[in-house]
């Protein structure tokens, strides 16, 4: 299991992405069913039939709710979705410090109440290697601090550390649970997260350290939450050649088409965002002319598919005046048919990205399409 790094343009990556439960041409996308589900209505059945390589769930909300024991017990996250490609866990950090009514940090972990019930509940690296080690998925990510943006420069490098130290626990722990056969997945894989905020210093000095730890993956944590899309850049380019080479690289919660074709073309090689299904439940849908609102009433009698340079199930199928009667009238078809729509062109955006590096074309592609995808139509 390891990553393979086929050819380069720039600092952009084509490479493969190998584990127990397939390889991943990358770059990719990874599809987000947060709850072991994509909202809108997908399953993962559909999922195959959309271009998906990777579903991401979250151990935080798995973990409250059916309980991580309880998936174990229905054979891991494979078999209680019936997913049999890669999965990907995030560690529950984010939503810990995004969702949770109240919590406390020390140097264990995270003491917080339940967003759902208010119930006290504590996790540290230890709690989330256990939870992911019962959920069984292909890759578990460490625990780590998110910290807000803006954020004082003495506590951003005091978390870094903290951050670190909870990696090596993480490191510690998923090797003992494996070892000692309390792992769904006996070959699950584990990703270091960079963090730092946006203090480039912090930044490298981080991934040097986490670097040196020999993980299976790293992620660039903590960006696309406020802070300028050049910000985010210029920490990419500057944490980028301190990642190692041979490790696949993954940019956390980003984030726009235009987002993805910037980050590849830094060296970037795997993301999630919850963007695509959440616009689409709101109707903004993606094209390759850009975004456009379903709900507004020039579509009202319009015969035309979401975007005529998409062969998607939807596309093939229905019209946009269908899809903006099914929004206007809050049928739930209407959701599902859009998240199809933007799920497949997120994955067949990255998919054309693949073939542009494959052609040495990437940046004609940059040239034709970064500055194009994100505008409102």
């Amino acid at each position: 299991m390891s990553y393979r790094l086929l050819k380069k343009q720039g600092s952009a990556r084509r490479g493969e992405f190998v584990t127990v439960h397939g390889t991943v041409q990358t770059p990719a996308f990874m599809n987000v069913a947060t709850a072991a589900a994509i909202k809108g209505g997908l399953s993962a059945l559909d999922l195959q039939n959309i271009k998906t390589q990777v579903m991401l769930c979250n151990t935080y909300h798995l973990h409250l709710r059916p309980g991580d024991e309880l998936v174990a017990g229905m054979g891991g996250l494979h078999a209680f979705t019936r997913w049999n490609g890669p999965i990907l866990t995030d560690s529950g950090g984010f939503q810990v410090f995004s969702l949770a009514k109240l919590r406390g940090i020390s140097e264990e972990g995270v003491t917080f109440h339940s967003h759902i019930d208010g119930r006290r509940i504590f996790m540290g690296p230890e709690e989330s290697m256990r939870i992911q080690a019962n959920l069984g998925s292909t890759i578990a990510m460490a625990f780590d601090e998110c910290v807000e943006n803006p954020a004082e420069y003495d506590y951003a490098k005091a978390s870094c550390a903290r951050t670190a130290r909870w990696l090596a626990r993480c490191q510690t722990e998923l090797a003992r649970l494996k070892a000692e056969g309390k792992a769904v997945n006996p070959d699950q894989l584990l990703f270091g997260i960079n963090q730092g905020c946006t203090y480039k210093d912090l930044r490298v000095e981080h991934m040097k350290r986490i670097a040196a730890m020999d993980l299976d993956g790293y992620a660039i944590g903590g960006l696309a939450v406020g802070e300028p899309a050049e910000v985010m850049y210029d920490v990419i380019e500057a944490v980028e050649p301190h990642a190692p080479a041979d490790k696949i690289r993954y940019l956390m919660g980003v984030g726009t088409p235009g987002n993805i074709i910037e980050a590849v073309a830094r060296g970037v090689d795997l993301f999630d965002c919850v963007m695509p299904s959440r616009n689409a439940r709101h109707g903004h849908l993606f094209t390759w002319q850009g975004v456009l609102n379903i709900k507004n009433e020039k579509y009202k009698n319009d015969a035309a598919p979401i975007d005529p340079d998409c062969d998607c199930p939807v596309c093939r199928h229905f019209s946009r005046a269908y899809l903006r009667h099914l929004q206007i009238s809050q049928e739930m078809l209407g959701m599902r048919l859009a998240v199809m729509h933007n799920l497949y062109f997120y994955n067949t955006l990255l998919e054309r990205i693949r073939q542009a590096l494959d052609n040495d074309t990437f940046l004609q592609f940059y040239a034709t399409y970064a500055h194009v995808l994100d505008r409102r139509i």
